[in-house]
C-alpha cells in the first residue's frame, strides 16, 4: 500500500507556499467538500479579511448526467464581489481537472476575478485537461491504480486525513 503523507504537515506547507502571494485584496474559494475545509485553515492561517467561499460544482461537471446529485449537495456561497479581485481556488485533490474546470466556469458566474489561482494538497498527476497548480504541498510520485482513489477526510475534532480508497 502507498504510504500517505500528513494532511496536516502538508497544509501547513501549502500556507508557506501561499503566504508571499496573498494581499489584502486576496479571496480564497474553496470546492467542497475537501477543498472547503482546507480553504477554512488556509482563510485563517493566511489572515485573509475577505469572507470565504466556497462551491459545489455538481451542476458544473462535464459528467453530470452521469454522475447525478452528490448526496450532500450544497449551495454555492460566495459573499464577495469578484470583479478584478485575485482569488485563489481551493481543492484537496487534483487529478483529471475536471473538477478545476468546473470550478472556474462556476466561478465566472459571479463575475470576472483579476486572477484565478489554484492551491491543492496533493496532485496525483494523469490530467485530462492543461490545468496545473500554482500552490501544491505534494505530487505523487507514480499514478496510483486505476480503481483507486485518494480522499480527504475530516475527524469529529476538526483533523485532516489522506486516506486512499477503492472506487
Amino acid at each position: 500500500m502507498l504510504p500517505l503523507p500528513d494532511a496536516d504537515t502538508l497544509l501547513a506547507a501549502l500556507i508557506d507556499q501561499m503566504a508571499p502571494h496573498v494581499t489584502e485584496d486576496t479571496a480564497l474559494v474553496g470546492i467542497y467538500t475537501g477543498g472547503a475545509w482546507m480553504a477554512e485553515r488556509l482563510h485563517e492561517a493566511l489572515d485573509i479579511r475577505h469572507p470565504l467561499g466556497t462551491i459545489d460544482v455538481s451542476f458544473y461537471r462535464d459528467d453530470y448526467g452521469a454522475k447525478g446529485l452528490h448526496p450532500q449537495l450544497r449551495r454555492s456561497d460566495i459573499p464577495f464581489d469578484m470583479e478584478d479581485r485575485p482569488v485563489i481556488l481551493v481543492d484537496d485533490v487534483l487529478f483529471t481537472g475536471r473538477t478545476t474546470r468546473a470550478a472556474l466556469n462556476e466561478l465566472f458566474d459571479y463575475g470576472r476575478p483579476a486572477r484565478v489561482d489554484l492551491a491543492v494538497l496533493v496532485d496525483r498527476g494523469e490530467r485530462q485537461l492543461p490545468i496545473c497548480p500554482r500552490f501544491c504541498a505534494h505530487t505523487l510520485a507514480a499514478p496510483l491504480g486505476s480503481g483507486q482513489r485518494l480522499q480527504l477526510k475530516k475527524a469529529d475534532d476538526g483533523s485532516l486525513s489522506l486516506r486512499l480508497i477503492d472506487v
